[in-house]
Protein backbone atom coordinates (compact mmCIF):
# COMPACT_ATOMS: atom_id res chain seq x y z
CA UNK A 1 0.00 0.00 0.00
CA UNK A 2 1.56 3.30 -1.12
CA UNK A 3 0.21 6.76 -1.61
CA UNK A 4 0.10 8.48 -4.98
CA UNK A 5 3.47 10.14 -4.34
CA UNK A 6 5.08 6.74 -3.63
CA UNK A 7 5.71 7.46 0.02
CA UNK A 8 5.08 4.54 2.33
CA UNK A 9 1.98 4.85 4.50
CA UNK A 10 2.37 6.17 8.02
CA UNK A 11 2.50 3.68 10.89
CA UNK A 12 -0.84 5.04 12.14
CA UNK A 13 -2.47 4.34 8.75
CA UNK A 14 -1.12 0.79 8.79
CA UNK A 15 -2.39 0.24 12.32
CA UNK A 16 -5.82 1.62 11.37
CA UNK A 17 -5.98 -0.71 8.37
CA UNK A 18 -4.93 -3.69 10.47
CA UNK A 19 -7.54 -2.83 13.11
CA UNK A 20 -10.18 -2.63 10.38
CA UNK A 21 -9.29 -6.08 9.07
CA UNK A 22 -9.30 -7.53 12.58
CA UNK A 23 -12.69 -5.95 13.31
CA UNK A 24 -14.16 -7.41 10.11
CA UNK A 25 -12.77 -10.86 10.86
CA UNK A 26 -14.09 -10.76 14.43
CA UNK A 27 -17.50 -9.74 13.11
CA UNK A 28 -17.45 -12.61 10.61
CA UNK A 29 -16.69 -15.03 13.44
CA UNK A 30 -19.56 -13.55 15.50
CA UNK A 31 -21.87 -13.81 12.49
CA UNK A 32 -20.97 -17.44 11.90
CA UNK A 33 -21.55 -18.27 15.57
CA UNK A 34 -24.94 -16.53 15.55
CA UNK A 35 -25.85 -18.26 12.28
CA UNK A 36 -24.97 -21.66 13.73
CA UNK A 37 -27.00 -20.91 16.85
CA UNK A 38 -29.96 -19.83 14.71
CA UNK A 39 -29.89 -22.80 12.34
CA UNK A 40 -29.38 -25.25 15.20
CA UNK A 41 -32.97 -24.58 16.26
CA UNK A 42 -34.20 -25.48 12.75
CA UNK A 43 -33.75 -29.25 12.96
CA UNK A 44 -35.71 -29.88 9.75
CA UNK A 45 -33.02 -28.25 7.54
CA UNK A 46 -30.79 -30.48 5.47
CA UNK A 47 -27.02 -29.97 5.76
CA UNK A 48 -26.98 -28.10 2.45
CA UNK A 49 -29.89 -25.87 3.50
CA UNK A 50 -28.26 -25.26 6.87
CA UNK A 51 -24.96 -24.26 5.22
CA UNK A 52 -26.76 -21.91 2.82
CA UNK A 53 -28.83 -20.36 5.62
CA UNK A 54 -25.71 -19.88 7.74
CA UNK A 55 -23.87 -18.26 4.83
CA UNK A 56 -26.74 -15.84 4.14
CA UNK A 57 -27.15 -15.09 7.84
CA UNK A 58 -23.41 -14.36 8.14
CA UNK A 59 -23.45 -12.09 5.07
CA UNK A 60 -26.46 -10.19 6.42
CA UNK A 61 -24.86 -9.91 9.86
CA UNK A 62 -21.68 -8.45 8.34
CA UNK A 63 -23.66 -6.08 6.13
CA UNK A 64 -25.72 -4.81 9.08
CA UNK A 65 -22.58 -4.36 11.15
CA UNK A 66 -20.87 -2.43 8.35
CA UNK A 67 -23.87 -0.08 8.00
CA UNK A 68 -23.87 0.46 11.74
CA UNK A 69 -20.15 1.31 11.68
CA UNK A 70 -20.69 3.71 8.78
CA UNK A 71 -23.51 5.50 10.64
CA UNK A 72 -21.36 5.70 13.76
CA UNK A 73 -18.40 7.08 11.79
CA UNK A 74 -20.62 9.64 10.03
CA UNK A 75 -22.06 10.78 13.35
CA UNK A 76 -18.55 11.02 14.77
CA UNK A 77 -17.54 13.28 11.87
CA UNK A 78 -20.64 15.44 12.44
CA UNK A 79 -19.88 15.78 16.14
CA UNK A 80 -16.25 16.58 15.44
CA UNK A 81 -17.25 19.36 13.03
CA UNK A 82 -19.72 20.76 15.58
CA UNK A 83 -17.17 20.72 18.40
CA UNK A 84 -14.47 22.24 16.21
CA UNK A 85 -16.82 25.07 15.20
CA UNK A 86 -17.73 25.68 18.84
CA UNK A 87 -14.05 25.61 19.85
CA UNK A 88 -13.18 28.19 17.16
CA UNK A 89 -16.03 30.45 18.33
CA UNK A 90 -14.93 30.18 21.96
CA UNK A 91 -11.32 30.86 21.00
CA UNK A 92 -12.38 33.98 19.06
CA UNK A 93 -14.36 35.18 22.08
CA UNK A 94 -11.45 34.57 24.41
CA UNK A 95 -9.07 36.44 22.11
CA UNK A 96 -11.53 39.33 21.88
CA UNK A 97 -11.90 39.53 25.65
CA UNK A 98 -8.13 39.36 26.08
CA UNK A 99 -7.57 42.15 23.53
CA UNK A 100 -10.27 44.32 25.09
CA UNK A 101 -8.78 43.72 28.54
CA UNK A 102 -5.29 44.56 27.29
CA UNK A 103 -6.58 47.73 25.60
CA UNK A 104 -8.43 48.73 28.78
CA UNK A 105 -5.30 48.11 30.86
CA UNK A 106 -3.19 50.16 28.42
CA UNK A 107 -5.68 53.04 28.47
CA UNK A 108 -5.73 52.90 32.28
CA UNK A 109 -1.92 52.92 32.52
CA UNK A 110 -1.62 55.81 30.04
CA UNK A 111 -4.31 57.85 31.80
CA UNK A 112 -2.76 57.26 35.23
CA UNK A 113 0.76 58.13 34.04
CA UNK A 114 -0.44 61.46 32.54
CA UNK A 115 -1.73 62.72 35.89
Amino acid sequence: MTTMDDRPPSPRALINELEGHLLIEATKVEGRAEAARFTHSLAWLTDTQRAEAEERFTDTYLSLSRRSWERTAARGRELRAEYEARYRALRRRLCSVFLLGAAFALVTVVSVSRR
